[in-house]
């Protein structure tokens, strides 16, 4: 099973092509990612109208080039997995076009692929992995934990109240002048600062459920970066902050493991999105699993940001349960995992836009 994947969910246009054997081993071929970092770094931030005009620009050069790479042409694929959301809608809508157009032009079946289904299964790309499996996904906007049991088969466990980990390390991270993107910037700062300096709010520690809350942390250190004085000032506010959320993740995380030993024998758990790159979180959490009798597994950091391969790998084993998508799918700003439960136990109020988490 050969798939072309494609990517546009947010600042990044990528396409990959990838093969899946039956048992499960995925090679990524070929993986071209354009950052569109330098277009937003003067706003402190994704500007969505510059994301989807330079997504519109790249996506052809970049799929082109996937298929150079793979030393491919269109007639040796299976299927075109796009995402299809969630995402600044304007540039899922480049990606699922271009997706819709190929898939038309050389008759081949569409996937529509749920970008969070993308990240849920990037591990594998390293490595065959079994289901199922504990997920803990976090990322810039989303902060989840999940059971996975296959594509299309997820059940939410907890979810973030307010706002995600991966926001808080940008927020907090423009807030100290750090730039954008935020999140590697911290993370290098904090390696010179003193972890213990400040006390930081510790949200919902010890809760019985699973889900997490980052918003007072947000709120606290932003205060505190306004009154660093000197460059220390800033790296101890930035190893404060790095602990703070490795500490919330390990906690909401040790009491998931808890429940998901009492459903299953096989005991993993998977961190993946672009905040399992941190590698004070990664160590934290694998030290967590450790405690519990759990494996601990993240993707390679090439897997963890956004990228199309997780998309093509998404694609190619839904095309291998025959799950296909209509050539009217459309592109979705919110798309859970989980919907049955986003909209029976809603985290956040559900919108137009449908429910969140």
């Amino acid at each position: 099973m050969t798939v072309l994947g494609l990517e546009t969910s947010c600042d990044e246009t990528a396409a990959s092509v990838v093969r899946l054997t039956p048992r499960g081993e995925a090679t990524v071929l070929s993986s071209v990612v354009h950052s569109q970092i330098d277009d937003h770094a003067a706003y402190g931030g994704v500007v969505p109208e510059i994301a989807a005009r330079s997504h519109v620009e790249m996506i052809g050069e970049v799929a082109c080039r996937a298929m150079n790479e793979a030393g491919l042409g269109y007639d040796a694929l299976d299927g075109i997995a796009a995402t299809a959301g969630p995402g600044l809608v304007g540039g899922v809508m480049v990606g699922l076009s271009f997706g819709k157009a190929v898939a038309l032009a050389r008759g081949l079946p569409l996937v529509a692929v749920n970008h969070l289904e993308g990240h849920a299964v990037s591990a594998r790309l390293a490595r065959p992995v079994d289901y199922p499996y504990l997920l803990l996904l976090v990322s810039g906007g989303h902060c989840q934990l999940l059971e996975v049991r296959g594509v299309g088969d997820m059940t939410r466990l907890g979810t973030t109240i307010d706002d995600a980990a991966g926001e808080a390390f940008d927020k907090i991270a423009k807030a100290l002048g750090l730039g954008y993107p935020g999140g590697p910037a911290l993370e290098k700062l904090a390696e010179r600062g003193d972890p213990d300096r400040h006390d930081l709010p510790r949200s919902l520690l010890g809760r019985k459920d699973c889900d997490f809350s980052f918003s007072g942390l947000k709120t606290a250190a932003s205060r505190l970066a306004h009154a660093c004085e000197t460059d220390q000032d800033r790296a101890d506010l930035a190893a404060a902050v790095q602990a703070a959320i490795a500490r919330q993740l390990a906690d909401r995380t040790e009491r998931a493991l808890q429940v998901y030993a009492e459903r299953h024998d096989h005991r993993l758990l998977v961190v993946a999105g672009g905040v399992a790159a941190n590698r004070t979180i990664r160590a934290v959490l694998e030290a967590a699993a450790a405690r519990h009798g759990f494996g601990f597994l993240a993707p390679p950091l090439a897997w963890c940001t956004d990228n199309a391969a997780m998309i093509a790998l998404a694609g190619a084993e839904r095309l291998q349960l025959g799950l296909t998508s209509d050539i009217d799918a459309a592109a979705r700003p919110r798309w859970p995992l989980d919907e049955a439960t986003a909209l029976s136990d809603p985290a956040h109020k559900p919108g137009r836009k449908g429910a969140k988490a």
